[in-house]
């Protein structure tokens, strides 16, 4: 976030008496600017309380510790702040210890002298520390509260007395706010900005730093500049204009002037040199990025073009860096041959400035935001140019703060500028913006005359025109933004800055009144009672991410041809660790347990609803569709047909114990019954009956122990059962873990669109008949228990299976299923021969269907 110290700002507009160095002044600068949208961050300066002086260094002996660090053992000479030699009759220089590296003999830094109290607040006392008694601390920016740099002690350059006031000569008295800009305020990522928004604020005077620069015209004989993009994205130049001018026997990496330092300081930004400074200086003032450019290093012309394949940089952080075919170059040659920098991001080693350097050339372009916004994040490098240019900068600015440069180097460092300049400007005309007077009243539903609408775009630089013509039976108003603005695009825009110039106080909070007849859909309460049954059942719902790792496929032990294999791959995942979005929602449910298990938790049951993924194969690409203008419709179409199907699903996970164990015993395990249970009991809260059979080839299930469950016409609905004893080792799941996974969306599907009606309660008492039915071992309890239920017809209320047995007493191959049948009539008491006749009917549809015989018959 932009710094503003508010003396810079005073320069630009005028602010309320005392504002500048006074809390209360400077919190009410943010309150103004809050207003108009900027919210302040932070207030910066004045947290602290002298003595603070400027020392100069005479030795500083380097000793190393035990600990492995190396501290510095200085003397420090600071002036009239010199302490007394043991006689009381001479000044001896201080002794302080530091632990920085970055100065020497000779330099002049800044002292926190005992009883001076640092941000934070950090009172500072002789102390003995490393063997030695440090008399006061030398002083980093982090430390005194001017930035966040702490990689070094603040290096005064241009040598003022020890012993000088360093709170005056820093600017420590005068305040700093910080400004919190959103993305599409850009131009407030200056002084300038920030000032014109203060004045829309409070109706004060603001003069444009712009306006104060004599900026000569362009000739042609300037140095050599050739904008050769030769594929733009989105049909937009990366650059668009491109100024450059000579300047001579300059000292370019001598030190800036001190007052340039200090309101760098307080920007946030660390004095380098004159060429460095003076450049930041006036991108902080006008938001205008600017770079230097050693001319002796330089051939010229500068070619502005993309980059070519297998190109290379080392930019100034000395990195080495792989450029790509969309990267926006600076570079110089007949040809472009060599490259200098990264467009709007960075520069590079090879032409930067140096102690040696006397003439340079400065640059300021106009580049593509959306350019500079992929380069800077293709290779995680952000820069202060790179946030301004990203969020879009002021064509206009470019000659007008190469001008201020010139001027300031030729001020400050004796150079001369050459009569050349530079000026290539391929700038497209902005396109006016239709707006309905009455726009602005019907979308943010306070009355807006057609005068104030006029009187708060022309405030804001808008050029107006029109004085309410018809346009397609709309009286309107034709408006050409300014040039700092380019996020004013459409008749929205606009509207929103009436709103916001006329306050967002005068707009009343009213909610709008809910329409009748809406609520959740069908299929929402559907999902919302699946949860709500599940959680009944003890289950703990959880969210997992729908990334995975191409390993769970073979943890699961699926085949090669398994169609689950085939899954999605991301083109910039969060992890490389799990590239793939699932095609299964167990495969993330897996991890949630395992995470839970290794935390201690033995007895577990958790579920989820979500979507899976499931690509179609041999579906073509979707492309990527500019953003200049809204898609047609066979792009739409295209796009569409690529987005792969993504059914939505429950599944669940139980491992432990279901039934904990106790004074009243062991308690009982989790088994593949658990998980079918709960696949029928969500079935049975949206009303659909499911058939149940075995299915014994379908990983990760025990082929023995899994069930698959289909819809009454043999759709399948998922699986449920105990996972095989190879996957659970391979997951690191508790051995007999048991889950579930079905697919919501055709079990939704298949239920009834119409409200069941429920079955009256007979009041008559009900008889209970047991079965024991002897089948073959092979024969599915589910067979034998469909032919039981269908045999008893209407008079059985409750069917359940409630012993297994087999042993000799039934037969080699054989196996007996005991059954408990509860009868009631709905309008009488039913008789012993009533319940005799169910349980003789029922006996024979089992054995019809299955060979049931009645166990001792």
């Amino acid at each position: 976030m932009p710094r503003v110290p508010l003396p810079w700002l005073a320069e630009w507009v005028d602010l309320p008496a005392g504002a500048t160095t006074s809390a209360e002044g400077a919190m009410q600068v943010a309150a103004d600017l809050a207003r108009v949208g900027l919210e302040d961050e932070e207030l910066h300066g004045s947290d602290l309380t002298g003595p603070l002086v400027v020392g100069r260094v005479l030795t500083a002996r380097p000793e190393p510790q035990r600990n492995g660090k190396t501290i510095n053992w200085c003397t420090v000479d600071v002036g009239a702040f010199n302490t007394t030699d043991d006689d009381g009759a001479a000044r001896v220089p201080r002794g302080i210890v530091c632990g920085a590296h970055n100065f020497g003999p000779g330099d002049h830094v800044v002292v926190a002298l005992p009883g001076a109290v640092l941000p934070g607040p950090f009172p500072i006392a002789a102390r003995k520390t490393y063997g030695h008694v440090s008399d006061g601390m030398i002083c980093s920016a982090r430390e005194l509260g001017l930035g966040d740099d702490h990689a070094g002690i603040i290096v005064l350059e241009d040598s003022p007395e020890p012993g000088s006031d360093a709170i005056e000569l820093l600017g420590l008295g005068e305040r700093t706010l910080e400004v919190n800009v959103t993305p599409d305020r850009g131009y407030c990522f200056s002084v300038r900005g920030v000032a014109r928004e203060y004045g829309h604020a409070t109706g004060a005077t603001f003069r444009d730093p712009a306006a104060a620069v004599d900026v000569p015209a362009a000739t042609a004989s300037g140095f050599g500049v050739e904008l050769a993009d030769a594929a733009p994205l989105r049909g937009t130049p990366g650059c668009d204009r491109f100024v450059a001018r000579v300047v001579r026997g300059v000292a370019a990496a001598g030190p800036s002037p001190v007052w340039m330092q200090r309101r760098l300081t307080q920007a946030g930004m660390r004095p380098i040199s004159l060429a460095v400074d003076v450049t930041n200086y006036v991108m902080l003032e006008l938001g205008q990025p600017l770079h230097a450019y050693d001319l002796a290093t330089l051939t010229g012309p500068i070619v502005v073009r993309r980059a070519r394949a297998g190109e290379t940089l080392v930019t100034l952080d000395d990195v080495e860096r792989r450029l790509d075919p969309e990267d926006l170059l600076i570079t110089d040659g007949a040809d472009g041959t060599r490259v200098l920098g990264l467009a709007g991001v960075m520069g590079g080693a090879s032409s930067e400035v140096t102690p040696s350097t006397t003439d340079v050339l400065v640059e300021g372009a106009h580049f593509d935001p959306v350019s500079i916004a992929r380069t800077s994040r293709r290779h995680k490098l952000s820069s202060e140019a790179s946030r301004r240019f990203e969020r879009g900068v002021d064509p206009e600015l470019a000659a007008v703060a190469v001008q201020r440069v010139v001027d300031l180097l030729v001020a400050h460092g004796g150079g001369v500028a050459d009569a050349a300049l530079t000026d290539v400007d391929q700038r497209a005309d902005r396109e006016p913006i239709v707006l309905p007077t009455d726009l602005p009243t019907r979308v943010v539903g306070v009355e807006y005359t057609p005068d104030v609408v006029r009187d708060v775009l022309e405030t804001i630089g808008c050029a107006v025109s029109g004085t309410g013509d018809v346009v397609d039976g709309v009286p309107s108003l034709t408006v050409v933004p300014p040039s700092w603005r380019p996020d004013l695009a459409t008749p929205i825009d606009l509207v929103e800055e009436v709103a916001r110039l006329r306050g967002y106080d005068e707009i009343p909070s009213v909610l709008p009144e809910a329409p009748a007849g809406r609520g959740l859909t069908p299929a929402q309460r559907a999902r919302r009672s699946v949860a709500r049954t599940l959680a009944e059942a003890g289950f703990v719902e959880v969210l997992t991410y729908p990334f995975v790792s191409p390993r769970i496929h073979d943890a699961f032990g699926l085949a090669p041809d398994d169609p689950r294999r085939h899954a999605a791959r991301l083109v910039n995942p969060l992890s490389d660790e799990h590239p793939e979005l699932r095609t299964s929602l167990l495969a993330t449910l897996v991890e949630a347990a395992r995470t839970n298990v290794g935390r201690g938790l033995g007895d577990l049951a958790i579920f989820e609803i979500g979507m899976v993924t499931l690509p179609v194969p041999g579906a073509g690409p979707a492309g990527r569709p500019g953003v200049e203008a809204r898609p047609g419709d066979e792009e739409l179409d295209r796009l569409r047909a690529a987005v792969p199907p993504q059914p939505r699903r429950a599944a669940g996970l139980l491992a432990g114990n279901v039934e904990p164990a106790g004074w009243w015993g062991q308690g009982r395990r989790a088994d593949h019954t658990d998980a079918i249970a709960a696949v029928q009991s969500v079935a049975g809260v949206v009303g659909v009956e499911l058939a149940v059979a075995a299915d014994p080839d379908h990983a990760p299930w025990h082929p023995g122990r899994c069930a698959r469950v289909t819809l009454a016409d043999g759709t399948l609905v998922g699986h449920a059962g105990e996972l095989s004893p190879k996957a659970v080792a391979g997951l690191e799941l508790p051995p007999r873990t048991v889950a579930f996974e079905i697919d919501l969306d055709v079990l939704l599907a298949a239920a009834p669109t119409e409200p069941r009606q429920g079955t009256p309660l007979s009041t008559f008492p009900v008889a209970k008949e047991d079965i024991a039915l002897v089948v073959d071992a092979d024969v599915p309890a589910g067979d034998v228990f469909a032919a039981v239920r269908d045999g008893a017809g209407e008079l059985l209320e409750d069917l359940r299976l409630f012993d297994v047995f087999t042993g000799s007493q039934v037969g080699e191959g054989k196996k007996s299923l005991a059954f408990s049948l509860r009868l009631r009539a709905a309008d009488r008491t039913l008789t012993a021969d009533d319940a005799a006749a169910v349980r003789e009917q029922a006996v024979a549809e089992a054995g019809r269907r299955v060979g049931a015989v009645l166990r001792g018959s």
